[in-house]
């Protein structure tokens, strides 16, 4: 810890929208060699434990990124914590079972492209690996085919 200091905002405009104390943490991640300030109004807690609380909260909003990233969650349907959970839960889920199916049945399409397959084929009464397979066998071989000269 670097600095653990309580300063007010001086600008007309932002004193006017928020004349109460700030609480200014400095704070040196060892790991990183980064120096990291944090401005709360939170005054109770250790300034150690307001570092490692934003500390944390940048892990959650990276996990967030990866969610929105690889299991296709746009938006979420409900706004209550249950809702957003059994959301989360079952994107994992579907996640994970992909994955397994992809290693289970040695499949060379990323998780993404398997995925997507999937999605497109979801009534079909075939195997999963005969999807699949037919599938990136479809695609690789439209590249390799419909490929035109850009010169002649």
């Amino acid at each position: 810890m670097q600095a653990d200091q309580t300063i007010i905002l001086t600008g007309i405009e932002s004193k006017k929208a928020y004349p109460e104390p700030f609480r200014r943490v400095r704070y040196y991640d060892t790991e990183k060699k980064k120096r990291l300030i944090f401005l709360t109004n939170h005054f109770a807690i250790p300034a150690k434990t307001v570092a490692d609380i934003y500390r944390s909260r940048w892990q959650v909003e990276l996990f967030f990124k990866w969610v929105k990233q690889h299991l296709r969650i746009k938006s979420f349907y409900g706004t209550s914590p249950n809702a957003v959970k059994t959301q989360i839960w079952i994107a994992l889920s579907i996640y994970l079972l992909v994955a397994i199916v992809k290693k289970r049945l040695n499949l060379s399409g990323s998780l993404h492209t398997i995925l997507q397959i999937l999605e497109v084929n979801l009534f079909d009464k075939k195997p999963i690996f005969k999807v699949v397979s037919d599938a990136l066998k479809h695609e690789s071989h439209d590249y390799e085919c419909d490929q035109l000269n850009l010169f002649d």
